[in-house]
């Protein structure tokens, strides 16, 4: 089968980090990252399933790694060599479609009891990612037993897979899986009613937790920081009330919420706020968004970091003085609904993806043959007016050559 496989390989994954330097995505053309032909996964217990993807997206994470940016936490996390991708929209050999949910718990790794994490449907905490009968990886698109959305085909334990409702295309099912990380994070935010809430970033994490925020919670004001104009159109049909460059956060979330402001920056940039917004939700995941996130938040007051964060270079004393604060959101489960239920986070992203039409984020799609120019097109995606970039495995001929 065709599958795009990344390899341990120390002198590569410098040079890909060298060459995603100057170009983001360019990584994919110096690194580990190869087109081959292989063998498809051996299903890894009598229960596992076949599945050919018809979509798969790219994301930050991904993107990361081709990059040779990926932190270092991840090494003991991942077994090599894997094939990435874990957006995916997929047949089963009955004829089904299906979107996956990659998380690796303890269910897929055939081990009983399962950890108090996976026990309580939040599979994203599982404790056991390196042990069970499977190879250590978070999810799959990073465990070499189970294969990845980047390929003509990989396998899946059916507690992975949920049916796609027939009123919703590939663009739309693609984009299920990234909804529910937005779902998981706006929940995670506990926002009070009539609330100001800040976003920071308007990539594909951005615009699905704003589109989260606006069903899911009732702030008064939701602020969104978006660099170029596609972004900035797409966050205010989403549920933003205001949108401004990343630059003019301090000052605004200064007039939304009548603070005032503590000293001056250098070139008259606001340093900090007296009050500030009630919850900030990074979707980048940088140095510079963090401290953003630490100035404009008010005492007592929430962050919540969606964007994967590598190494970063952060002045912590507001955190510990003002008494902030910081919450990670990763991946999704089960989650607690306002009016004392639960659900399964995929099947409220499926609904959100439909009401909101999220599937018009999918801007480009291509074969995997072209897969340096998707990559460098991703990793660009804000500049060049586009927010999701996916790779489409439909064509007859790649998806018969197993």
């Amino acid at each position: 089968m065709k599958a795009l496989q990344f390899r341990r390989n120390l002198p590569r994954y410098a040079a890909a980090r060298i060459a995603g330097g100057f170009v983001p995505g360019r990584g994919a053309s110096a690194g580990p990252l190869n087109l081959v032909d292989m063998d498809p996964p051996t299903p890894p217990g009598p229960d596992w399933v076949k599945v050919r993807p018809r979509l798969s997206g790219i994301c930050g994470s991904d993107l990361a790694t081709v990059d040779g940016r990926s932190a270092r936490y991840f090494e003991p996390l991942v077994s090599f060599p894997f094939v990435p991708g874990h957006e995916v929209v997929g047949d089963l050999d009955d004829g089904s479609r299906v979107v996956l949910e990659p998380v690796l718990g303890c269910v897929s790794r055939n081990l009983q009891p399962t950890c108090p994490p996976c026990a309580d449907g939040h599979l994203g905490n599982c404790q056991h990612t390196s042990f069970g009968t499977l190879e250590p990886g978070i999810q799959t698109g990073s465990c070499h037993d189970t294969g990845g959305g980047w390929a003509t085909a990989f396998t899946a334990h059916p507690t992975q897979l949920h049916q796609v409702p027939d009123d919703l295309d590939d663009s739309a099912a693609v984009m299920v899986e990234p909804t529910a990380c937005g779902i998981h994070a706006a929940l995670a935010a506990r926002v009070p009613d009539n609330a100001v809430v800040v976003v920071l970033g308007a990539g594909t994490l951005g615009q699905v937790s704003l589109a989260a925020l606006r069903t899911f919670t009732t702030p008064r004001t939701i602020l969104a920081t978006a660099r170029y104009p596609e972004q900035r159109r797409m966050a205010a049909v989403l549920g933003a009330d205001l949108v401004i460059a990343p630059d003019e956060v301090r000052r605004a979330v200064r007039r939304a919420t009548g603070s005032r402001a503590i000293g001056e920056a250098s070139e008259g940039v606001v340093d900090r706020l007296t009050g500030g917004a009630d919850v900030v939700v990074d979707c980048v995941g940088s140095s510079s968004s963090l401290a953003d996130a630490l100035a404009v938040v008010r005492p007592r007051g929430r962050i919540v970091l969606v964007g994967m964060p590598s190494e970063v270079t952060l002045e912590l004393t507001p955190l510990w003085h003002r008494e902030v604060e910081l919450v990670g959101a990763y991946t999704y489960g089960t989650e607690s609904l306002a009016d004392g239920t639960t659900r399964r986070t995929f099947d409220l992203a499926t609904d959100l993806v439909r009401d909101a039409d999220l599937g018009r984020l999918v801007t480009a799609t291509y074969p995997l043959s072209r897969y340096r120019e998707a990559l460098e097109h991703a990793a660009a995606a804000g500049r060049r007016g586009a927010t999701k970039i996916a790779f489409d495995l439909r064509d007859e001929k790649e998806r018969n050559d197993l």
